[in-house]
């Protein structure tokens, strides 16, 4: 996989920096060994996600990754000491492969991402000691390890936008290499090399040591010129493609013929050339250890297939041989007299010499012998059959010997079949496994931001009579619950608990009904408290909105979100707590959590839930394998409309 030059880095930085400088430190995560994305909160534009990986890339990214369910150490010790904290500041080291990310809390921390080599990403506290790095590691001049001060490395190359020609010059001095190797080698990587070299048209096999003055002169402006775009952050993000495939912030000549998918930032671009390849090698990963696990029984079935094969033909070639032995019954028994009468004055190598002689003098029974070991086991060639015959066991139990060979093999095929048959169950049940698996592969999907309808950023359902019916998912959005949504001929509803939103049933051309009031006593009911703490019914009441009130009293005190009651309540006894969830079409295809009655009236395909035990994220998993059988929702989606707290799935109605 491609690695990110000092350039790349460069224009990434300067892209992080606009963007993240005053944004808060959210969430860490290790999706590989390698892997860290740290999760940002920007004011004004929400959650961004920023991968780095070590040696390789880092950039924003709309592709999250799948993170392990027991979070490693080095992300659990980021969100401990950086959780909460402020950006104030991202650079690049030097124009180097080392960039700075400085994150202010009670103190201020600098993260550490190395990007040469195999990388390392590394906590430093204010006094520049290393917290704790992601791989630990020594060199002769560094050691990256906890509590070590922490060094850069080395100074190597040189940083093209404050370049000067006699550093230029004495570069070239020192150099034994060509043009192109010389400039690769100190910090501009081999692409870059060639583009200064295809612009300056100077032959790219002169020594370095060996260019002219006005070479140097061509070349120092070329260098000039190419990274101008980049002192007046002038960047052209793009993704080449076909024969080549690169991704830059630069144009470059040497790319002029190539197909370019151009994009708005450098990080962007990353995003797209970067995360296509991961998805690509996870496949691969995943691909292949399914074919190892379905090879172990594919070659599992070939050995006993072949090892059915080899019984079919024993019990074949033993039934045929133990019938021409019968078939030649006289022939053999008049033979096998013959051998044993000599055995009484000749040894076994004797009587093979005979055999021989009198096979050449044409001796009928001679004829048939192809051999006779030193124990006198005879090998018979019968009607072109190699048979064995003991000339010390009689005829009959020389043909018995095939049969029960025979009789054997047939014993041992029922056993084999048996096995073939189990072997057969493992290897469908394996690659139907597996089929499963490569489909729901958590290959990193683009995470695209929806444009969410105002009821949508809050708790919201349609009634069976098809009012709109509304909640607060917390303090701030009870507030606009109440105060930008409640109009006069609304109904206000509160679950009889702490810990609940305001519920708000918007009116339409109709009376209120009854259904519709008890299907807002169940939301107000399941979105509140009493769902975590697995009550199966609440108490709710309803109220008139010139009953609800922000102003208190004189020695009252209203908390934000909440309200207060005055005048007479009316209640819903006993609401039950139950929430189904289901696509339903409002102003476009939408999830929907509300009442069971209500979802019922829209969609036949929905899942019903209670509170219970299971984990929020694992029970939206299942959810959205039930209602969204076209892939048009993610996971978050799902997650977005569930009550607070762990549930369980009642029943599915399809």
């Amino acid at each position: 996989m491609k690695k990110m030059s000092n350039v790349d880095i460069y224009a990434v930085c300067h892209e992080l920096n606009d963007l993240l400088v005053g944004s808060r430190v959210d969430k860490a995560y290790q999706p590989t060994k390698d892997t860290i994305i740290i999760r940002f909160h920007v004011k004004g534009k929400g959650r961004v996600d920023v991968v780095f990986q070590a040696g390789v890339r880092m950039h924003t990214s709309q592709y999250p990754m799948e993170n392990p369910k027991l979070p490693p150490n080095f992300p659990m010790m980021l969100r401990k000491y950086i959780k909460g904290g402020v950006v104030s500041q991202v650079k690049q080291h030097n124009f180097d492969r080392v960039v700075e990310i400085k994150v202010k809390k009670e103190e201020e921390y600098t993260l550490i991402v190395e990007l040469f080599a195999k990388g390392n990403i590394i906590l430093l506290n204010k006094d520049n000691n290393i917290i704790l790095p992601l791989k630990r590691k020594l060199w002769s001049d560094r050691q990256i390890s906890s509590r070590e001060e922490y060094k850069f490395p080395p100074d190597r190359g040189i940083n093209p936008l404050k370049l000067e020609k006699p550093q230029l010059r004495e570069m070239f001095s020192k150099s034994d290499s060509d043009l192109i190797r010389t400039l690769a080698r100190n910090g501009l990587g081999g692409i870059y090399a060639e583009e200064i070299i295809e612009r300056s048209k100077l032959d790219k096999n002169i020594t370095a040591a060996e260019i002219s003055k006005s070479e140097l002169d061509t070349l120092y402006e070329t260098i000039l010129n190419l990274f101008e775009p980049l002192i007046n952050h002038d960047f052209k993000a793009h993704i080449v493609s076909g024969d080549k495939e690169d991704v830059l912030p630069l144009e470059l000549e040497i790319y002029e013929n190539t197909t370019k998918t151009y994009f708005d930032t450098y990080n962007e671009a990353s995003d797209e050339f970067f995360s296509t390849k991961v998805r690509k090698e996870i496949k691969g990963v995943q691909e292949e250890l399914w074919a190892g696990k379905v090879n172990k029984y594919a070659k599992r079935l070939r050995i006993q297939e072949e090892t059915l094969e080899k019984f079919e033909k024993t019990i074949e070639n033993s039934t045929i041989k133990g019938d021409l032995i019968y078939a030649h019954y006289a022939l053999l028994e008049k033979l096998v007299n013959v051998i044993l009468e000599a055995r009484n004055k000749y040894s076994w190598a004797e009587i093979r010499k005979i055999l021989k002689e009198g096979k050449k003098k044409g001796l009928q029974e001679a004829q048939v012998v192809e051999s006779i070991d030193k124990m006198g086991a005879m090998v018979l060639n019968i009607e072109k059959e190699k048979v064995m015959i003991d000339p010390l066991k009689s005829i009959p139990e020389n043909a018995e010997i095939y049969y029960e060979k025979a009789k054997k093999a047939k014993r041992k095929i029922k056993g084999v079949l048996i096995a073939i048959e189990k072997t057969k169950e493992k290897l469908d049940k394996v690659e139907k496994k597996k089929d499963l698996a490569l489909e729901n592969i958590m290959v990193p999907q683009k995470r695209v931001k929806k444009e969410l309808k105002w009821f949508e950023k809050l708790r919201w359902f349609l009634s069976s009579d098809g009012n709109l019916v509304i909640g607060g998912r917390d303090a701030h959005t009870n507030e606009i619950v109440v105060k930008k949504h409640l109009e006069n001929n609304d109904i206000y509803l509160h679950s009889d608990i702490h810990g609940a939103p305001s519920v708000v049933i918007k009116k339409n051309q109709e009376e209120i009904s009854q259904e519709t009031l008890q299907e807002a006593g169940e939301f107000a009911a399941s979105f509140s408290s009493a769902w975590s703490k697995g009550f199966g019914s609440q108490d709710v009441y309803w109220v008139k909105p010139d009953q609800v009130s922000k102003t208190p009293q004189s020695g009252e005190f209203v908390a934000k979100g909440a309200f207060i009651i005055r005048g007479s309540r009316n209640y819903i006894r006993g609401a039950a707590l139950m929430v189904a969830v289901g696509v339903v079409d409002y102003q476009g295809k939408r999830i929907m959590a509300g009442p069971v009655s209500a979802v019922k009236k829209y969609t036949d395909n929905y899942v019903i839930l209670k509170p219970g035990y299971g984990k929020k994220e694992a029970v939206a998993k299942e959810i959205l394998n039930k209602i969204d059988e076209n892939r048009n929702f993610k996971l978050e989606d799902v997650i977005q409309v569930l009550p607070s707290g762990k549930c369980d799935i009642v029943t599915l109605k399809k």
